[in-house]
């Protein structure tokens, strides 16, 4: 998008192109042409602070529209990136090249020529922000989008383009990670898929079980095929082979893998492929307001996984099972990336305010002695005599104290929590609530990250600085002493959101919409123009 910060008139860029006009000689009707083009860039240029300081850096001289050479090949470039914009999932008729060079075709005159010029250059800007960190501002999204996305500064975009390579400059822009490219790939096949007829009508029954036969089984059958799930058969009977393709099916949309096609199975079963090509696109715009090294070594929270990952050079390491933010609006976990610096064992858990004024308030009020496990504090951390207070006389709003449970096996923490200090008081932690991981689906927080295995989590961490990490984090629990252990090596964290993405053999998975984020996305992505295609070849 257009610049509105610094804006100068465009009588100033006039007065400044006045000047230089008074070292041209104008002797010849070429150099009134080239005049009267640089003129007409200036004054197009003025509209736009940062584009204004780079035509002036180059004495008003074009980078597009001449004949030469190298402006024809920057020319071409950009078409050709143009004309592929669609397969990044961009907005087609925002950069729609054919229009583009009839429109360049049509600029006759300088003055028309100047003004083609500095367009070219704003579509240029404009496609070089879309495919390198997204069309979206997450946050204008939803509230909990807080990720920052890495802007390039457009200024240093156009000059760095105008002294290098095109062809190449134009590949180097969007995201370099593996994921890219591979939802990339899978977003072009799902296309093919598209216009081949996609996955074929959806499967006529509420739900199918091991022995069911009839219309729709043979309709989950077909379905299955197309999908990729089932090697072609005639069968007409909920058989082997069928339960075996559901359970491939639900392992890459993260169900129970009975082999029972039940209600949500088959509630997934049905997404249409325009559903999941939306997915794909928006994991695509995801990628790309993360588009800066994630470390060799990261910690991968994908919220609507539920699972929590170490990768060690794109490879999973070491995974265990999550629990997320409850979906309601003051408990869905956020979106951002961090360090984490340091782990806690025998954690206390110091209660946030938040949860102190809206839940156990009330219960104190009603019984002094209510959530006995916690201490109540004052401003100087001195516990206080629950029978001197009368909680009745104190709201949200003026409640002077605080509230805190001492390490212990029953700690909301757990043993261990893990840091990565953030405004949003958001870290990974053990839980004595473990059989809310068995469910499949796991949000159920106040934001926090619940892990399934956090000892082993902890042991992965410090493998890479002490010899035998499991005695040395067991040595110290046994203590029963809160105990702040750093790393030697802080770690990268990235808590994402991702209904499509890649396994690691390089297949895509799916994942449920749990919080309507990328819901969100695809409508605003909508709004800008993106669309399902289906592509054929």
């Amino acid at each position: 998008m257009l610049s509105t910060a610094g804006l100068r008139p465009i009588s100033f860029l006039c007065a400044v192109f006045a000047l230089f006009l008074s070292f041209v000689s104008l002797s010849s009707p070429v150099e009134a042409q080239v005049t009267a083009f640089r003129q007409a860039v200036a004054e197009a240029a003025a509209r736009d602070d940062d584009l204004a300081t780079f035509y002036r850096g180059r004495e008003f001289e074009g980078i597009w529209t001449g004949s030469t050479a190298a402006d024809r090949n920057r020319r071409n470039a950009l078409m050709r990136a143009f004309a592929g914009a669609g397969d990044h999932g961009l907005p087609m008729g925002r950069y729609d090249a054919d229009a583009i060079m009839a429109r360049l075709e049509a600029a006759q005159t300088p003055a028309e020529k100047g003004a083609m010029e500095v367009e070219l250059s704003r579509l240029f800007l404009q496609y070089a922000r879309d495919i390198q960190t997204g069309m979206l501002t997450p946050r204008s999204i939803d509230s909990g989008l807080v990720r920052e996305v890495p802007l390039r500064p457009r200024l240093g975009t156009i000059q760095a383009f105008a002294q290098s390579n095109p062809q190449a400059f134009l590949r180097s822009l969007p995201p370099s990670s593996p994921e890219y490219a591979r939802l990339l790939r899978e977003k072009i096949r799902l296309e093919r898929l598209l216009a081949n007829g996609g996955w074929g009508p959806a499967v006529p029954a509420r739900s199918l079980e091991p022995g069911d036969s009839g219309n729709a089984v043979v309709a989950l059958r077909n379905r299955l095929i197309l999908m990729g799930f089932m090697d072609r058969s005639a069968t007409q009977t909920y058989d082997a082979s069928v339960q075996s393709a559901v359970q491939r099916f639900q392992q890459s949309h993260g169900l129970n893998a009975d082999g029972v096609a039940g209600q949500s199975t088959m509630v997934e079963i049905n997404v249409q492929l325009e559903q999941r090509l939306q997915s794909v696109i928006v994991a695509m715009e995801r990628e790309r307001w993360l588009n800066r090294p994630r470390g060799a070594r990261h910690i991968w929270v994908n919220l609507t996984d539920f699972t929590a990952a170490i990768v060690d050079n794109d490879r999973v390491s070491f995974v265990t099972r999550s629990v997320v933010g409850a979906n309601s609006s003051d408990r869905r976990s956020p979106e951002f990336s961090d360090v984490m610096e340091f782990m806690v064992v025998n954690p206390s858990w110091y209660v946030p305010r938040s949860i102190i004024v809206n839940e156990y308030l009330p219960q104190l009020q009603r019984n002094p002695n209510a959530a006995g496990q916690l201490l109540i504090t004052d401003s100087r951390g001195r516990a206080v005599n629950r029978g001197s207070v009368d909680f009745t006389q104190y709201n949200a709003r003026t409640f002077p104290f605080s509230m805190r449970q001492p390490p212990s096996n029953g700690n909301a923490l757990g043993l261990v929590k893990f840091m990565f200090p953030n405004p949003y008081n958001i870290y990974l932690h053990d839980t004595p609530a473990k059989s809310l991981f068995s469910r499949e689906v796991r949000a159920y927080s106040h934001g926090c990250i619940r892990l399934n295995d956090p000892f082993d989590f902890a042991y992965a961490l410090l493998a890479r600085q002490t010899n035998n990490p499991e005695e040395y984090f067991q040595s110290i629990l046994r203590t029963g002493n809160e105990t702040r252990v750093d790393l030697a090596d802080p770690v990268p964290v990235h808590i994402v959101y991702r209904t499509a993405f890649t396994n690691v053999t390089g297949s895509l998975q799916f994942r449920r919409d749990v919080y309507g984020r990328d819901g969100r996305i695809w409508n605003a992505l909508a709004r800008e123009g993106v669309a399902v295609r289906a592509v054929q070849g």
